[in-house]
């Protein structure tokens, strides 16, 4: 996983993105989605996402994702490839219940980590993607991009663009 960090020039972002930027720029399980191999699409709730995913895995990658500053948002990165993990219902509510009984308000992003990692432990893995496959992907996503760097959807913001783009 170590490779991941020197390999992938993406930067994860906080809130939801209509598209990434040139700089990468979703949270980190719009990079899932698209490191999983499936066309990029914005995440504004789990349930959306493809059905691979684990809801409760994912759930906690997004609240680490938007209440982290910057910098440590990047740490995710290295579990980008890992979400899509889901399996059975008794599973996924071991995960669950795992999350609830360890994470708490006042922990640190460190041990905030540490819980997402022993909640991926639990049950199915993802399967291990190979690096240049995962970095192919998110890359073509890139090149695609139209703006330098993304912009979050926010409901302000989604107000905004629907006064600036006409209706046909």
């Amino acid at each position: 996983m170590d490779t991941f960090y020197h390999i992938l020039n993406w930067k994860l972002k906080r809130g939801s993105h209509p598209f990434p930027g040139k700089d990468g720029g979703t949270c980190i399980n719009e990079a899932a989605i698209v490191a999983a191999g499936f066309p990029y699409q914005p995440v504004r709730a789990v349930e959306t996402m493809p059905a691979c995913f684990s809801r409760p895995i994912c759930r906690l990658a997004m609240l680490l994702n938007d209440e982290a500053d910057d910098a440590e948002r990047q740490f995710l990165l290295p579990f980008v490839a890992r979400l899509a993990c889901a399996d059975t219902a008794k599973v996924e509510w071991e995960r669950e219940i795992y999350i609830s009984q360890h994470l708490r308000r006042r922990m640190s992003f460190q041990d905030r980590l540490e819980v997402l990692e022993g909640a991926l432990a639990i049950g199915r893995q993802a399967d291990v993607l190979v690096t240049e496959e995962v970095r192919s992907r998110l890359d073509a996503v890139q090149q695609s991009a139209k703006a330098p760097t993304s912009v979050a959807d926010h409901l302000k913001f989604s107000k905004i663009k629907a006064w600036l783009v006409p209706t046909l």
